[in-house]
């Protein structure tokens, strides 16, 4: 019996709840990520060319399969309206079975 594919999470910040919503559903639909997490009412503190700036952002959580992490944030950063877009990943050290399961099987084709 082979182990379970790991899972991982993919972590973004967007401009608006809109192109977060938007991004989301494109990974959904193509089948790079289960699902996201669209969470507004952050504040980003962070500097850009040579200034500090603090801008309300929004955050996108995406639950996937870890070897999908690659092509996800590759597809996220083609489409995404920032420059230089944050986009982080990590590993998922445990999970709910049934929700790893559920993730491993929205992801496949």
């Amino acid at each position: 019996m082979s182990e379970p594919v790991p899972l991982a999470v993919i972590y973004s910040t967007f401009g608006s709840a809109d192109d977060a919503q938007r991004v989301a559903r494109t990974l959904v639909e193509e089948r790079l990520i289960a699902c996201a997490n669209v969470v507004p009412g952050v504040t980003s503190i962070y500097r850009w060319k040579d200034e500090v700036h603090a801008d309300a952002e929004v955050v996108l959580i995406a639950k996937t399969r870890a070897d999908l992490v690659e092509p996800a944030m590759a597809r996220l950063a083609a489409i995404h309206p920032y420059d230089v877009p944050c986009i982080t990943s990590w590993p998922l050290s445990q999970c709910h079975l049934a929700y790893a399961d559920w993730v491993r099987a929205e992801t496949s084709c």
